[in-house]
């Protein structure tokens, strides 16, 4: 269940203490958290700066660190030549670009457009679901357009933030409901293999009823809307994953609701 660490590369420096706790069979597999730019201008500079920490920590030794993408903030500024930029750059390494819900569809599509001149689709969206207050939280209609957009490009996409829950529930500690990673991660396989609109995608985004859930060895299903194992493994190739604080909580909540 345990993916990357997601970790910043200003960081990368001083774990590198931490590397003798790993050894070749059980890498510190890195998710790298670049820089954050306020403008295109600035964009390729911050990069760069990512880019070239990337590959001192990942030759620092290559025994024990594994560094699988680059994450990193898309100012709304950056065009198509930029990306092709920033691909030449980065080269064959895969890159989640983030974008607030509000202009996920516009970004999603410049996305796809960089990946239909590229042999490889190693441009991927990532999408922030929450934060500490309430209004860092998107809506379950934007959410639901930021689902369904990448299903019509095959565009890879994952999650960051908020959803530290299976099931959407309010939560007190943000005054808001919260996301549920099985509702996201449910809704973004279902729409793909279904063919939804975003307005039903968004209603079992709003669904808090653990019930409507069901996990079994052969398929994942929503109320009546199923999708079985191979599928949804043909699936993960763009669902991808999703961020958390904690690896304890999401388990101990699934365990709580009798998901094994």
């Amino acid at each position: 269940m345990l993916n990357g660490f997601v970790l910043p590369v200003e960081q990368f420096y001083p774990t590198r203490q931490f590397l003798s706790e790993f050894d070749p069979l059980h890498l510190l597999r890195v998710a790298a958290l670049g820089p954050k730019a306020a403008n295109a201008d600035a964009f390729l500079d911050a990069l760069y700066e990512a880019d070239t920490a990337i590959r001192s920590f990942s030759k620092y030794d290559v025994d024990l660190v594994s560094v699988s993408h680059l994450e990193m903030f898309l100012p709304e500024d950056v065009d198509l030549a930029s990306l092709k930029e920033a691909r030449a750059m980065v080269r064959d390494l895969p890159v989640f670009w983030e974008a607030p819900a509000q202009r996920a569809e516009k970004t999603i599509a410049l996305l796809a457009e960089h990946n239909s001149d590229e042999e490889m689709a190693t441009f991927g969206y990532k999408l922030r679901t929450g934060g500490v207050t309430a209004d860092a939280f998107p809506s379950s209609a934007e959410i639901a357009r930021a689902l369904v957009k990448p299903a019509t490009h095959q565009l890879p996409i994952k999650f960051t933030a908020g959803l530290h829950h299976p099931i959407r529930q309010f939560r007190d500690e943000v005054k808001t409901k919260m996301h549920g990673f099985l509702n996201v991660l449910g809704a973004a396989v279902l729409a793909a293999e279904h063919q939804w609109n975003a307005d039903q995608a968004a209603v079992m985004l709003e669904d808090e009823d653990p019930g409507s859930f069901l996990f079994t060895d052969d398929l994942f299903a929503w109320r009546d809307w199923k999708i079985d194992t191979e599928r949804l493994r043909y699936r993960r190739r763009f669902v991808r994953s999703f961020g958390s604080c904690s690896f304890d909580e999401p388990r101990e909540d699934l365990r709580a609701l009798g998901f094994p």
